[in-house]
């Protein structure tokens, strides 16, 4: 079918609401418009679904995620009948629609013989996590984009080991979603009728309470929260998103006194309408939070993303000023506090364990590997990261203490298998409670670590490639670099050509190869002569390509310096 072919099928369906079609008709001249609407469905991934919001094939809409849980419900249905009484958790963040699309879930699992648990309000990632391990769901569905603009939503989907979806039942769901008709092809029962039923429970407060007894077993020193108190001060903002309750609550059962909110973005509102972009990651969205935090003489700021499973901190510096430290220095921050902490209190396991993706800083290795721990890669994605957790621990080869990628991703204690900033920023505020107490802060901290591990400089570029041209460019980069892979990049020679898809890896001197442990993923490694690694990956959500810069070096500058020069190279590779 061609796209105009599924333009009119749309605007001629019964299923469609009066003003859907309007929306149709309003398009009915913008050939540009109705192509890019309909010149393909959304790709499921094994990040399940994320689009903007319209009238469409290739956008989010409540058509799309029915078509979406129906592919879903077939591969469920398959597992057998005990699959389908344990049910599914299906969660959602403030975004416009996510309720409705949450409750369309609930509908199509629910028509199609599946038990539901739905939360009756919005609620942070990790709490779905959560409730498909702590209910024994054989998978969960969580409405959310995490941090992408207020345009966009997702379908984020689980399973029975509360991690994102395996590649072979993503692609399962996908093969599903081709055979199935986007609108004949529905089961679906009415809401009242499946509550009244049975067929969807709603859960509250009880999961929540469930969750954060689990969240305040992460605390390693209460004592050092409680010695500072008084006098410790930080600002918290949600982004008008999903921490707004659970992070504050933790962090007063934590013991802070001074835990100050930044009215404005307490505010659920999913048009986020204080910020440009909802990201922790973007140093301009915490300009309230600083005004804030300069007013109260804050020690430190943090900020959790929309749905709760990312979260960013901005420290104070030497001068004063409340500056924004890197996912990359974050997550090694913790990662010593957390050493020393289970140290100090004889909580460190037998056998520790860090965990890190590919493209997260070396930093971490050399904090793990100096302190007797084990450090391990995974590809990028906390389903990677729960899969080796879980492979070392059933095995008894050693107990994951800490898990993180440099996107501002941390994943702590056995109860959930994905990000969770719930219990990431109980963690980062007992560490600044730890280190005020010693006279210091979370910027006197860091700078201690580069001067016991060594300096250690990283970058991501982000190279946009928009619109339908923009998947050939990524694909013709990744093509080009594989026929001819470089030899010498910004003037220094490459020692080793990493291909993830295959695991192979080249020695440039003598072309010997060998094989990795990793495979089976679209990234292109090259660990160049002066120690630096640097990475290039297709974003799987969206249109660009992603290059990491991982340098270290004597000194802070000369780190910059390296950086700086690969930083001309990876900003040429767009063309």
């Amino acid at each position: 079918m061609s796209y105009r072919e599924v333009y009119e099928k749309w605007l001629n369906s019964p299923a469609l609401s009066d003003a859907e079609k309007a929306e149709l008709r309003s398009i009915a001249g913008d050939d540009k418009e109705i192509e890019s609407r309909f010149f393909a469905p959304l790709e499921f991934g094994t990040a399940g679904l994320r689009g903007t919001m319209c009238v469409g094939l290739h956008q989010m809409n409540i058509h799309v995620i029915r078509h979406a849980t129906q592919a879903f419900a077939e591969v469920i249905k398959a597992e057998g009948a005990e699959a389908m009484e344990r049910g599914v958790a299906v969660c959602y963040d403030c975004r416009n629609y996510s309720d409705a699309f949450a409750r369309e879930t609930a509908c199509v699992m629910a028509g199609n013989g599946i038990r539901v648990r739905l939360f009756d309000a919005m609620r942070p990632t990790p709490e779905v996590s959560f409730a498909v391990r702590e209910y024994h769901c054989i998978a969960g569905v969580n409405v959310t984009a995490s941090h992408n603009p207020k345009e966009y939503n997702g379908y984020k989907v689980y399973w029975q080991d509360g991690a994102q979806l395996p590649p072979h039942h993503a692609a399962a769901i996908a093969k599903k979603m081709e055979e199935l008709d986007l609108f004949d092809s529905i089961r679906r029962m009415d809401y009242d009728q499946a509550l009244k039923s049975g067929m969807i429970t709603l859960m509250g407060k009880e999961t929540d309470e469930k969750f954060l007894e689990n969240v305040m077993g992460q605390v390693n020193d209460k004592a050092a929260v409680e010695q500072v108190a008084d006098t410790f001060k930080m600002v918290y903002t949600p982004f008008h998103g999903t921490g707004y309750q659970l992070i504050p609550e933790a962090l007063r059962r934590l013991g802070m006194k001074h835990v100050i909110c930044v009215p404005e973005q307490m505010v659920i509102d999913g048009n986020f309408p204080t910020v440009v972009s909802p990201n922790p990651e973007n140093p301009e969205g915490f300009y309230l939070a600083v005004e804030l935090a300069k007013k109260e003489g804050a020690d430190f700021i943090l900020g959790s993303d929309p749905d709760a499973d990312r979260v960013g901190i901005m420290v104070c510096d030497n001068q004063g000023e409340y500056i924004t430290i890197s996912g990359n220095q974050t997550g090694v921050l913790l990662l010593d506090y957390l050493i020393g902490a289970k140290k100090r209190t004889g909580k460190m396991p037998d056998k520790p364990v860090a965990l890190k993706t590919i493209v997260t800083t070396e930093m971490a290795r050399k904090v793990a590997e100096t302190n007797g721990l084990a450090c391990y890669d995974t590809f990028t994605g906390f389903k990677f990261l729960a899969e080796k957790k879980d492979k070392l621990e059933n095995a008894g080869e050693g107990k994951v203490i800490f898990a993180y990628e440099e996107s501002y991703g941390y994943m702590l204690g056995d109860y959930v298998r994905d990000k969770d900033a719930v219990t990431a920023a109980l963690a980062l505020t007992e560490m600044a409670a730890w280190y005020a107490g010693q006279g210091m802060t979370l910027y006197d901290a860091l700078q201690k670590c580069y001067e016991k591990y060594g300096f250690y400089g990283e970058k991501t570029l982000n190279l946009v490639m928009p619109g339908l041209d923009g998947l050939k460019k990524m694909a013709d980069l990744m093509a080009g670099l594989r026929a001819k892979p470089p030899v010498e990049i910004a003037g220094v020679g490459v020692l080793q050509q990493k291909d993830y898809k295959d695991g192979s890896v080249v020695t440039v001197a003598d072309g010997s190869k060998s094989a990795m442990e990793l495979s089976g993923s679209n990234v292109l490694r090259y660990e160049m002569a002066d120690g630096t690694s640097l990475i290039v990956r297709p974003s799987g959500t969206e249109p660009k390509v992603k290059v990491y810069i991982l340098a270290n070096d004597q000194t802070k500058a000369q780190c910059e310096e390296k950086v700086s020069k690969y930083t001309a190279w990876a900003e040429s590779l767009k063309g």
